[in-house]
């Protein structure tokens, strides 16, 4: 059963100059919120040991680590061009890595940890009990931009899609050599009968970065969706795959260890490593049918492995299940040892 990809505007509200309001920034931005509350009824029920008050502190920090981390890591792991100092500042180009940006996370929670004579172990407890909700809207945000995509697969595939953003639909539509990435998706707005090519016109850039002026009257008759759809293969809508496992269920499992032990919980760092480690085991999977990182991939390697036949993708969730599996076990251990009335019991009124 197949499915017709929605071709939504990843922009929501365009804004003179390069900057716009994206669906991919909200939803971050939502990820954040959803977060602060989270930590703060966390801090509240004193599974954390943190002032409630002081919740938007550790956010900034959090935010900071992980566009930091994000970018950093996606410079390092996936595109060196990145580490062009003006570059990396472009948020809205996209280029975010999810392994980079978890280690930013982890920079910034021990730095504040440090900083506030907070439990950093305990710390990343709370970080990993508040971040799926984000990563459930993050990737669904790299599915409005149609980024992400998986694997060609057979029509006959549960949930099968034709993305236009494929580089075989570009191509059919006369998109294939635009660079900015604006005009890219007005022309597809207008090629998906979202926009006419009145309302877009003015807006499309008017020369390729080497002055090479774009033929946009040759490429108008080619933006018609039903037309190219035809060439277009199907394939794994990933993005969605990832934000029902890695955020959806990944989170519920969280939220039931949390409720089912509340009373006598895990030691630090034992849901953390259930983040890590369920996190690592659905990425490792899903990469299966992920779109191979082109970076990596060659005429005799199509699948694009970088270590003992895993992609890089596989080769970091790996880490990340062995340090995962790690902390459930020292979390188990701790909570062994611990008596009925230890402290580190959660205070279920003043969670409620």
């Amino acid at each position: 059963m197949t499915f017709d990809f929605p071709t939504w505007d990843p922009v929501l509200f365009d804004l003179p100059g390069p900057v716009d309001v994206r669906w991919y920034g909200l939803m971050y931005i939502v990820g954040f919120v959803i977060a602060q509350w989270i930590v703060t009824r966390l801090a509240r029920a004193r599974f954390l040991p943190v002032d409630p008050q002081r919740v938007g502190d550790l956010m900034v920090a959090l935010l900071i680590g992980v566009i930091i981390g994000g970018r950093m890591g996606y410079a390092l792991f996936y595109d060196q061009g990145l580490v062009d100092p003006i570059r990396i500042f472009e948020l809205w180009r996209g280029g975010m890595s999810f392994h980079g940006g978890l280690i930013g996370v982890f920079v910034a929670f021990t730095w504040w940890s440090r900083k506030n004579s907070v439990p950093w172990l305990r710390l990343g407890d709370a970080c990993a009990l508040c971040v799926t909700p984000g990563i459930l809207a993050v990737r669904f945000a790299n599915f409005i931009n149609g980024e992400l995509y998986g694997r060609v697969t057979e029509a006959t595939t549960f949930g099968a899609m034709r993305f236009p953003t494929d580089a075989v639909a570009l191509t059919e539509l006369g998109l294939a050599g635009i660079e900015d990435t604006r005009s890219k998706e007005l022309a597809l707005q207008v090629a998906v009968g979202h926009r006419p090519w009145e309302s877009v016109a003015d807006r499309l850039a008017p020369a390729y970065s080497d002055g090479t002026p774009i033929p946009w009257d040759a490429i108008r008759p080619r933006l018609d969706w039903e037309r190219a759809a035809e060439a277009v293969p199907f394939r794994h809508p990933s993005q969605l795959y990832e934000g029902l496992s890695e955020g959806l269920l990944l989170g519920l499992v969280l939220l039931l260890a949390y409720l089912l032990l509340r009373r006598r919980p895990l030691g630090p760092g034992g849901y953390g490593g259930i983040f890590l480690a369920g996190y690592g085991v659905a990425r490792f999977l899903l990469e299966y049918v992920r779109q191979p990182d082109s970076q990596f991939t060659s005429s005799d390697d199509p699948v694009g492995t970088v270590l003992f036949g895993m992609t890089m993708g596989q080769t970091l969730s790996s880490a990340m299940v062995l340090t995962g599996a790690y902390f459930i076990w020292r979390g188990l251990r701790t909570r062994a040892n611990a008596g009925p009335d230890s402290p580190a019991g959660i205070d279920v009124e003043a969670a409620t």
